[in-house]
C-alpha cells in the first residue's frame, strides 16, 4: 500500500525515504525506472515543478515497460478490484464509462477485438470522456498499426500517471 502523505502530498513526498517515495508513485503508472527517476530528483518545490518534471521523465517506455505496467489495468467498463491505490484510481476514472447494456455491450466486444489484434487490454485516460467517446476511440485505434499504437498506448499511460500524480498532491 501507497504511505499516505496527508496533508500535503509533496512536504512528505520529498522528506520519505527513496523507497516511501516510489511506493507512492507506483500507483501513479508501474514503470520502475520512471518511478525511480522522479524519487530520485527530490526535492520539489512546488507541485507544478513535480508535475513538469513527471511529464518529462523516462522518455521512450519500451515495449516490455508498458505491457508490465498494463498488466495493472482492468478492461475498460470492468470494475477494478481491490482496494489499493491503483484499484481507487481506476474505478474513479472509468466511473464516466457506467452507461447502457448497449455501450457496455459494444465494449466487451470492442476489448476483444483489440486483445485480438494487439495482444494487450485497451488503454485510454477514461477520466473526462463519456463510453462513448471510449467507444469511438476504441473503434478508430483498432485501425493502427501495431507500431502506432504502441506510441498512442505510452501517451495514454502518460496522461494517466500525469492524472493520478496530481490526484495525490491535491488528496
Amino acid at each position: 500500500m501507497a504511505p499516505s502523505f496527508s496533508p500535503n502530498f509533496l512536504a512528505g513526498f520529498n522528506a520519505a525515504s527513496f523507497a516511501e517515495a516510489e511506493t507512492a508513485l507506483k500507483p501513479c503508472v508501474d514503470i520502475p525506472r520512471w518511478v525511480s527517476e522522479i524519487a530520485a530528483a527530490r526535492p520539489f518545490g512546488t507541485p507544478a515543478e513535480l508535475v513538469s518534471f513527471a511529464e518529462l521523465a523516462a522518455p521512450g517506455w519500451s515495449e516490455a515497460e508498458i505491457d508490465a505496467a498494463l498488466a495493472h489495468h482492468p478492461r475498460i467498463g470492468e470494475r477494478a478490484e481491490g482496494n489499493g491505490s491503483e484499484a481507487r484510481f481506476s474505478r474513479r476514472e472509468q466511473s464516466g464509462v457506467r452507461t447502457s447494456a448497449d455501450v457496455q455491450e459494444l465494449l466487451a466486444a470492442g476489448n476483444r477485438a483489440y486483445e485480438e489484434r494487439f495482444g494487450r487490454v485497451f488503454l485510454i485516460r477514461a477520466a473526462g470522456r463519456s463510453a462513448e467517446e471510449i467507444l469511438a476511440a476504441l473503434s478508430a485505434r483498432l485501425e493502427n498499426s501495431p507500431e502506432d499504437e504502441l506510441a498512442v498506448i505510452a501517451a495514454q499511460l502518460r496522461e494517466i500517471a500525469i492524472l493520478r500524480l496530481e490526484g495525490l498532491l491535491n488528496q
